[in-house]
């Protein structure tokens, strides 16, 4: 091998590492300081949710549908959402709350919600499904998960249905 041969191997190797570094840091959640409770704790965050589940009805693969859920902290501390995520490609989830809404949290852009839920207000939860992203026909469900601080309900779990034609 040259020297030339050689130079060329170690840039192509060193911008493939610097771009995986790159990609990995878009696709991690970033660090997050979540408060615990134990569910025996007089005072804790708890989540109250009234739905978890929504039929969008028949719809086309070029279609996109958004569900909205409320939640609301009834606890006496700040609720954290985290380790948010989707089952697909195709869904996405998003929080709003006090007119702050989060970027779109998916399969592959786990993430958290900065700002807590106070004690007694709501926040909303939009979940989008986008058939076209990876096309499927028929009977479909999608979930997106939510990690929560609320020891009674750590993890939230809202699912849309849909028949796609």
């Amino acid at each position: 091998m040259n020297s030339k041969t050689i130079v060329i191997a170690i840039v192509g190797i060193f911008t493939f590492l610097l771009g995986s570094y790159f990609v990995i840091q878009a696709t991690s959640t970033p660090d997050v300081k979540v408060a615990s409770y134990s569910s025996s704790a007089k005072e804790k965050p708890e989540v109250e949710v009234k739905s978890t589940s929504f039929d969008m009805g028949k719809m086309k693969v070029s279609e996109q549908k958004t569900a909205e859920f409320m939640l609301k902290n009834t606890g006496a501390k700040p609720l954290q959402l985290y380790d948010i995520s989707s089952s697909c490609g195709c869904t996405v989830g998003q929080i709003s709350y006090l007119g702050k809404e989060s970027k779109e949290f998916g399969m592959h852009s786990v993430g958290a919600f900065g700002t807590p839920i106070a004690p007694n207000t709501e926040a909303k939860v939009k979940i989008t499904y986008r058939p076209y992203v990876m096309p499927v026909y028929g009977k479909v469900e999608r979930e997106v998960y939510i990690s929560t601080n609320d020891p009674q309900n750590p993890k939230l779990v809202f699912q849309v249905k849909a028949f796609v034609q």
